[in-house]
Parts: C-alpha cells; sequence; structure tokens
C-alpha cells in the first residue's frame, strides 16, 4: 500500500487509520502549493487532485472516509462494524460526520490561511464558521455522553474520521467553547498509534500558527 500524503491536511485521517490497524505502507509526503497536486501521475490517484490518495495493489483510491471504509472491511475489521452488527448504523454515521466537521474546518482554513489578503477574507464567515464547529463538536460530545469514544463498544475508524476535527480544532476554539473538547484532544494524543502518526505527519505547511482568532463583531 502506498498513501500519498500533505502534512496537516485531512490525509492525516488514513495515515491515523494505518498505524492503529498496523498495516504496513510507503508514505509519499506531497506539498501544500498545489503543483505536486496537480500532475498527471497524481490526477490518475485523485480525480479532484488532493489527499489522502492511495493504491492498493496497484489500484488506485481517494476520498478519506471511503479508504478507512474499505481498508476496515478488508483488512482492519476491529475499526470497523460489519453489516449486520448493532453498531453499524452509528458507525456509518460517525464516519461520515467527519465531513461535516471537515467542511467547516475547510472553511475556517480558506480564510484564516489561504486568502492572504484582509479584505479578501469575510469577517462574519469566519465568525460563523467557528460556531458552527463547535456545534457540531458539541454535539458529538452529547451523543458520547460519558463514553470516551464514539460507539459502546470503543474505538473504531469513526474516531479517527471525527477525532481529526477535533484535533485541528484547537487551531480556531478555545478550550471553554466546547465543554469537554480539551479532555477529548487529550484523549486522542495518548493513543500511540496517534503519535506514531504524527510523528511522520512532516513539517507543518498549512497552519504555521498556534491559533487563529476570529475577529471581534
Amino acid at each position: 500500500m502506498e498513501l500519498w500524503h500533505v502534512p496537516q491536511s485531512r490525509s492525516f485521517r488514513v495515515l491515523w487509520f494505518l498505524h492503529e490497524a498496523g498495516l504496513p505502507y510507503r508514505l509519499h509526503l506531497l506539498g501544500f502549493d498545489g503543483s505536486s497536486l496537480r500532475t498527471p501521475e497524481h490526477l490518475a490517484r485523485s480525480l479532484a487532485g488532493r489527499v489522502p490518495a492511495v493504491t492498493l495493489g496497484g489500484a488506485p483510491m481517494a476520498e478519506s472516509a471511503a479508504i478507512m471504509e474499505y481498508l476496515a472491511e478488508t483488512r482492519a475489521p476491529a475499526l470497523g462494524r460489519p453489516p449486520g452488527h448493532p453498531e453499524r448504523m452509528a458507525y456509518l454515521e460517525g464516519l461520515h460526520y467527519g465531513e461535516t466537521i471537515g467542511q467547516h474546518l475547510a472553511n475556517l482554513t480558506q480564510h484564516h490561511v489561504i486568502l492572504r489578503e484582509p479584505q479578501m477574507r469575510s469577517p462574519t464567515v469566519m465568525r460563523l464558521e467557528a460556531a458552527r464547529l463547535a456545534k457540531t463538536l458539541t454535539g458529538a460530545l452529547a451523543h458520547m455522553a460519558e463514553r470516551d469514544w464514539l460507539l459502546p463498544s470503543g474505538f473504531s475508524a469513526a474516531d479517527i474520521a471525527v477525532g481529526y476535527g477535533v484535533w485541528q480544532a484547537r487551531y480556531f476554539l478555545q478550550p471553554e467553547e466546547v465543554p469537554g473538547l480539551s479532555a477529548w484532544q487529550s484523549r486522542i494524543a495518548s493513543r500511540p498509534a496517534f503519535q506514531a502518526a504524527l510523528a511522520q505527519d512532516g513539517p507543518p505547511v498549512i497552519y504555521r500558527e498556534a491559533f487563529y482568532p476570529r475577529p471581534e463583531g
């Protein structure tokens, strides 16, 4: 298996998954400037020219949630919940809830990081997306009740999908905005597989500041 990855991007979810599953892989680090994502070779792996992209037995596949779902079904069953499992619905919902969180992270990243000139940014969007990010994380915490992870039976790929957003939220939210967020981030950080993935993530190329405050309004 080969993984094409940009540091600090959503492809970290697949990198983390591979460490949790103990699957062998070869890692290719790409830049964030876009040039390495627009080559004919990479576009053959990812139709949108994004990461993650993997090859499995030589066959390409993109989209992090799809990659994790497929790998859980074929190579890492402990991280999935198969059809017929009583937690299957909750597992799939959690796996794709990560995309809802990711949408708000992407919008915040666009305005705080990508749009470099102040006049290009929207203070309204920055405040609104931060509030939406807090709401999505608060909803997930309420669903978990007193559990450490999303499903009653324990850790799964759904926690990786959502956990990436939980970890990245530290760039845009103060801990007190989502009660329980710091403890959740600490649980994630304590996992050996997460630490191993973090060590391979590469140098910061997207978030060069520890925190991006939104404009007052």
